[in-house]
């Protein structure tokens, strides 16, 4: 957590006052509504999303943000937020961040009930103050979520999955919601400047570096603590496996895809697929490619002045890559 308060440190009045700005944006005349919702706001993760908001709209602006970067913010978390809490019904999952989730206390119908809430409130934040434009940008991200699950779930049925198609996946699924955070940041100080798609672009590229480093742990070192082999368990394709799939004999291929569909349950079997991805060159693909993402991404930084949000948004990029969790 050392590098994420040295990443916070030019932006933490910033972040104090939307704190308080996105418990308010929550309430409701329901008390049990503001008693799940004040569970909600208690538990909060990194808030990477807000900080990338923050962090943008000063670095494109010279240093200052309006009520409209605030807006944005909790618009992006209200939204964020409602679609983890629908996951967590989707994947009838009871944890989340080590707390229960929202469904595993007040059972789904409630859970679903509190996320349509939550996106509701989102939007009417925007409408009320004729903020479309950061509207637009948080909508798009939306769909684009909803529809790169959906790819992944198609595709993963056959395991036929492209190097090309897995980008377009994580792109949609994990990147869209960070390259939102960028442009928002920059769309709230500088609306329809030509910040707001390179900021956008900026995103996308830490989303897919971050995806990247995601499924590298699957193939992890012990030290990092998480089990191995939990996408291969779930038949998800991840970047070093499709590497070796497409880089290896036809018999060697028929075996991989075999292990993932019919004895991803048997541990021997998982942990002979993790060392066959290994020497073949997945994992040093994986991080050549990961590398690329973000080497680009610190080279569209480069057109800003140097500041201290420039240097938090450098940090930020390369605590993507080096994280351990």
């Amino acid at each position: 957590m050392k590098v994420i308060s040295q990443i916070k440190l030019p932006i933490e009045k910033e972040m104090e006052l939307f704190e308080k700005k996105f418990r308010e944006s929550m309430s409701s005349r329901v008390a049990l509504l503001n008693r799940i919702t004040h569970y909600i706001v208690n538990r909060k993760g990194k808030q990477m999303r807000p900080m990338f908001v923050f962090l943008v709209a000063k670095m494109v602006s010279g240093g200052s943000v309006n009520e409209r970067t605030y807006r944005g913010a909790s618009v992006i978390e209200l939204i964020h937020t409602a679609t983890l809490v629908h996951d967590d019904v989707v994947d009838d999952s009871n944890r989340r961040r080590g707390f229960f989730s929202i469904n595993a206390l007040w059972k789904n119908k409630i859970a679903v009930l509190v996320g349509d809430y939550l996106l509701s409130k989102g939007l009417l934040l925007s409408i009320d103050n004729n903020d479309f434009d950061l509207l637009k940008i948080i909508s798009v991200a939306v769909r684009e979520m909803s529809e790169g699950e959906l790819l992944q779930i198609e595709k993963a049925r056959r395991l036929d999955i492209t190097e090309a198609v897995y980008y377009d996946i994580i792109r949609q699924k994990t990147a869209t919601l960070i390259a939102a955070c960028c442009s928002l940041g920059a769309a709230a100080v500088k609306p329809e400047s030509k910040d707001v798609p390179k900021m956008r672009r900026f995103g996308e590229l830490i989303g897919m570096a971050f995806q990247i480093k995601d499924d590298l742990f699957d193939y992890g070192t012990e030290k990092i603590g998480k089990p191995t082999g939990i996408d291969i368990k779930e038949q998800k394709m991840t970047l070093p496996l499709i590497y070796v799939l497409n880089n290896v004999s036809e018999k060697e291929k028929s075996w991989l895809i075999n292990s993932v569909k019919r004895h991803n349950k048997d541990r021997k079997r998982v942990k002979e697929v993790i060392e066959f991805v290994k020497k073949n060159g997945g994992l040093d693909y994986a991080v050549q490619r990961m590398k690329e993402f973000q080497a680009e991404a610190l080279s569209i930084l480069q057109d800003y002045p140097e500041s201290v949000y420039r240097e938090s948004l450098e940090l930020m990029v390369n605590y993507v890559i080096d994280r351990d969790k």
